[in-house]
């Protein structure tokens, strides 16, 4: 490889040197990752991403600040409501900028390399490595735990389990998109199975006249005085519940149709997921009161003991399932981010590589698996999510404000989807609100969110911004890329459009669409060199 990790397009040429990649398809075919993903596995990837272990294990966040279970009710709604919103916002700039790594593109390409390397980096550093091991971990506590009924499972049993879960998965996904699309596809039927058995089961319940808890006038009957604090803090919860409804916008490049499935798909999944919620809650009360339901550690198995006698099992095995296909699909999607911050040279152009016959973005994902595994190998990832909780959530208002700078920047920019932006204000409005909350509740978590932020300043420009790096620096980058590639067998993507006049020589890769910020020009073209 002469020119290795500097080298983008077919195949042919790209494996020139030794062979390593250029057997793999005949000369002149292209290599690119491949539109596979159809309506259904993208309602997979969005109802499987935010319907996690949450709702069967501890759903009591919402009503426990709530101090109702009427008031409780109506906050999963508007949540709900309000999240369908946000992802309507999403749908527009998903459309409007067809390119994968979602809210990190979107905002990027709205406010420049800055704003999006830290989005980037934030999710890299803390984010999905330290989510993914919280639902590995408790994947493995609910296969264990029927094996120690008396006692804990041991810890270090726990984490060997998980971490066998993140390498089988991370296989299946480096393998085939298909059969990671297929993973995601079953085990999001079977969460909505156990959910579906759980809501009949409170139908079952109402039928019998097991609904006190319903009845308006014990409903808001209060367990506690009600306060604003913690009512704001109730809306708060069941916004973290309903994480993960963005996922589909970064795998935008790999939906079959994406200007007609991408707002489709979250059309269908968002209300799916609200009907869900609220009727699984509703089901929950009609056999366990606020004061049971806030006592459990494991709702929906209390909820099953109570109601499915010897057949109880189906709930610690519906929880099992559940966290499972939640980690196939965030290593699914956070790969895509860090393999669309690598093609922006915002991370190593490693990976941005694809394997050459799989068409897969396998060092994004063997990247996502081993940050993964080491977060597991810490005992502070909860602590570390509570403080990056926040900044999270701040990005999602600066994504939907994003879209209004566009509108404003850009009004004849072409948008298949166009949405009133009574929606995006009323969204930033509600957001607002739970962001002043939050600052004000909790000053020192969201302080040091942001310091763990902000860290990324001196990286970027460091890694990014600086262009003269000294040529050994580069060399050195140069040849463990080109190690990289030899052993994962990738390349770079084919680009859709090419130049007609390049007469067979590799051009080096652009983006596919200009920034739309002044502070990006001219950084699209570098490589990341750190």
């Amino acid at each position: 490889m002469t020119d290795g990790p500097r080298q983008r397009g077919s195949v042919a040429t790209a494996g020139s040197g030794d062979g390593a990649a250029g057997a793999a398809k005949p000369a002149g075919e292209s290599v690119a990752l491949k539109k596979e993903i159809g309506l259904v596995s993208a309602c997979g990837i969005i109802v499987g991403n935010i319907i996690g272990s949450g709702i069967f294990v501890s759903p009591k966040g919402v009503l426990e600040n709530a101090s109702s279970v009427g008031l409780a009710l109506i906050v999963w709604i508007i949540t709900g409501v309000i999240t369908a919103i946000g992802a309507l916002c999403y749908a527009e700039l998903g459309v409007t900028i067809p390119k994968s790594g979602g809210d990190y593109s979107y905002v990027k390409d709205i406010f420049g390399g800055l704003a999006g390397f830290l989005r980037l980096w934030i999710a890299v550093l803390v984010i999905y490595p330290t989510n993914q091991a919280v639902i590995a971990l408790t994947f493995s506590n609910y296969v264990l735990q029927p094996l120690f009924p008396t006692c804990f499972p041991p810890e270090n049993g726990l984490r060997l389990l998980a971490g066998i879960c993140l390498l089988l998965l991370t296989w299946v996904n480096c393998a085939s998109v298909r059969w990671a699309t297929r993973v995601q596809d079953m085990f999001t039927g079977g969460k909505l199975l156990a959910l579906i058995l759980i809501i009949i089961m409170g139908i079952v319940q109402i039928c019998k006249g097991e609904y006190y808890w319903l009845e308006p006038a014990n409903a808001f009957e209060p367990f506690q005085d009600y306060d604003v604090g913690l009512i704001a803090l109730a809306f708060l919860q069941g916004s973290f519940a309903y994480g993960g409804w963005n996922f589909l916008n970064y795998v935008t490049e790999e939906l079959v149709d994406p200007y007609v499935n991408l707002p489709r798909a979250i059309f269908i999944s968002i209300p799916l997921v609200t009907f869900v919620y609220v009727f699984a809650n509703i089901a929950y009360v009609t056999a366990m009161s606020p004061q049971e339901l806030l006592a459990s550690n494991a709702v929906a198995v209390t909820f099953g003991e109570k109601l499915l006698g010897v057949m109880s099992w189906i709930m610690p095995i519906s929880v099992a399932l559940s966290t499972f296909g939640g980690v196939n699909g965030s290593l699914f999607t956070s790969s895509r981010l860090f393999f669309a911050g690598a093609r922006e040279g915002h991370l190593p152009s490693l990976l941005a590589m694809i394997h050459v016959r799989r068409c897969t973005p396998i060092p994004a994902l063997l990247f996502t698996c081993i940050s993964t595994l080491l977060m597991l190998c810490t005992s502070d990832m909860y602590t570390l999510i509570n403080y990056v909780g926040f900044i999270n959530y701040l990005f999602y208002g600066v994504t939907v404000a994003g879209q209004i700078v566009l509108r404003i920047k850009q009004p004849d920019m072409h948008r298949p989807i166009k949405i009133s932006l009574v929606w995006p204000v009323i969204y930033l409005l509600f957001w607002a609100f739970l962001l002043i909350f939050s600052l004000y509740s909790e000053p020192v978590v969201c302080g040091i969110g942001l310091a763990i932020m902000l860290t990324g300043v001196p990286v970027y420009f460091l890694g990014v911004y600086w262009d003269n790096k000294p040529q050994c620096f580069n060399t050195f980058v140069d040849k463990i890329t080109c190690l990289g590639q030899k052993f994962c067998v990738v390349v770079y993507p084919a680009e859709e459009e090419k130049n007609e006049d390049c007469c067979g020589e590799e051009m080096e890769m652009k983006t596919e669409t200009a920034p739309l910020s002044g502070a990006d020009e001219g950084e699209t073209s570098k490589s990341a060199d750190y």
